[in-house]
């Protein structure tokens, strides 16, 4: 049976500590309390934590020197640290605690969306680890223990209350760091069984990140502020890059994917790639997902309203488990799957069908679906377009640009973590960079060094990215 996660909670109050716990209180995590640093430090030569949640503000040892003690044990070497004060807010004293060793730094009051957020992912990161662990212990792993080790290590879909919606951005900075630092990872040597796990971790940091879209393309919808490209493209083109990205999922359940494009529909049209692009990777990928034998099958029609203005629809065919006449009418609710069975064995946020609906929608076209309880289901959407010639060809020949090693470069980012996984990324293709931490920052070093290249955050606080760009452009 396995152990749960363990977080040790540092507080020289015992109610800050409950505090904590009753926020964290819903996760699958046992809980140890330390009411001093002498207190933490017994406590980690008898426990593994995932995760060490450490007050600044303590008596006879502070959160700084508690962490640096940690860091240089053998033990604590690589735990993850989130640092909470109540007091010290400034930038000066964030970035000590990051220096000394945290991972992250939480100012009080506490809210608990920020905090249930991030202690989530450091203990799927630990989860993982745990298993990656278990996995090279094991001599031999059977086909049916790896099938489960993989579900296992998939990133847990978020719930689909709303506060996951006002989180999106908060979650995307720690998330850049983990699928940043994964990508660096995986450049440096490792063996099959760490390469296959360590895909693993990417697949679930770019599933997350998949949820986080959802969730804001939801957000701008709602909104309005959504836009609608209008360019002329190759539409075989689009349909040919979607099957390779689903092609691999359909071959792992022996599915056959097919295509069916009626002659009459134009190769180039003008009108959004990406948005027609994102409705037919998941009603494919949903047509996938819940068919266990059998075949998918996307049929592209065309009608022809003027010489230039055309319709085109779009319809997924599946063979799968279909869905009962009183789900069908609330399938492009928001949240919304067939029974709660589904969101158990299959996962989403149920987001999917709805922005696919507002986004036909925003297309000129409209969305629906046919379907019956244990024989399959048809998907189809429409969108309003027109004929266009073939765009000119944009050179794509950019693999073999060499740049000169003395160029200069600038790094103007915030986040320190984000700081160290850009600059390790360009370290790797034999750059180095300065680093400003705000745009002001960088609107001055520029002034003096007059940098070759620049990396803009846009969200930076004194000055944003935007007003930087803006003034270095004057």
């Amino acid at each position: 049976m396995n152990k749960k996660p363990k977080i040790l909670i540092v507080d020289d109050r015992l109610d800050n500590i409950i505090s904590v716990e009753e926020i964290l209180g819903d996760m699958e995590v046992e809980f140890i309390r330390a009411l001093s640093g002498n207190d933490a430090l017994e406590n980690s030569l008898h426990h593994e934590f995932a995760l060490a949640i450490i007050d600044v503000q303590m008596p006879q040892m502070d959160g700084y020197e508690l962490i640096e003690i940690l860091r240089n044990a053998k033990r604590t070497r690589f735990l993850p640290i989130i640092l909470v004060s109540a007091i010290y807010s400034d930038e000066f004293y964030i970035k000590k605690g990051i220096d000394a060793g945290a991972l992250d730094f939480i100012t009080k009051p506490i809210k608990p969306p920020l905090l249930l957020g991030k202690v989530r992912i450091f203990v799927e990161l630990y989860n993982q680890q745990i298993k990656l662990k278990n996995l090279i212990i094991e001599k031999e792993i059977t086909s049916q223990e790896l099938l489960l080790a993989k579900q296992k290590a998939e990133y847990a879909t978020y719930s689909k209350s709303i506060f996951l919606a006002n989180m999106s951005h908060e979650i995307r900075t720690p998330l850049n760091g983990i699928i940043g630092m994964s990508e660096i990872l995986s450049k440096t040597p490792l063996t099959k069984l760490q390469q296959e796990y360590l895909n693993s971790i990417k697949v679930s940091g770019e599933d997350l990140l998949i949820i986080i879209n959802d969730i804001l393309d939801f957000s701008k919808i709602e909104a309005g502020q959504l836009q609608i490209e209008e360019i002329p493209f190759s539409l075989f083109e689009q349909i040919n890059n979607v099957f390779k990205v689903l092609q691999l999922k359909a071959d792992e359940k022996r599915i056959k994917l097919e295509l069916d494009i009626e002659k009459s529909v134009p190769e180039y049209i003008s009108s959004d790639p990406l948005r027609i692009k994102q409705i037919l990777i998941n009603l494919l990928n949903n047509a996938i997902k819940f068919t266990e034998k059998g075949n998918v099958k996307l049929v592209i029609t065309c009608n022809i309203v003027s010489e230039d203005n055309i319709i085109i629809r779009f319809e997924v065919v599946d063979t799968g488990i279909g869905i009962s006449e009183e789900n069908i009418g609330k399938m492009f609710e928001e949240f919304t799957q067939a029974d709660s069975s589904t969101t158990r064995k299959h996962g989403g946020t149920g987001l999917g069908l709805t922005i696919s609906k507002k986004l036909s929608e925003l297309m000129g076209g409209e969305i629906g679906l046919h379907s019956r309880l244990g024989e399959g289901s048809t998907f189809w959407f429409t969108v309003k377009t027109k004929k266009t010639k073939k765009p000119k060809e944009i050179a794509k020949d950019t693999e073999n640009i060499s740049l000169p090693s003395n160029i200069k470069i600038l790094l103007a980012e915030d986040n320190l973590i984000n700081q160290k996984v850009s600059s390790i990324m360009l370290k790797q293709i034999g750059f180095d960079c300065d680093i400003a931490e705000n745009g002001e920052i960088a609107l001055k070093m520029h002034q003096k060094n007059n940098y070759d290249l620049i990396f803009m955050d846009i969200l930076m606080p004194v000055m944003d990215g935007l007003e930087a760009t803006s003034q270095i452009r004057k």
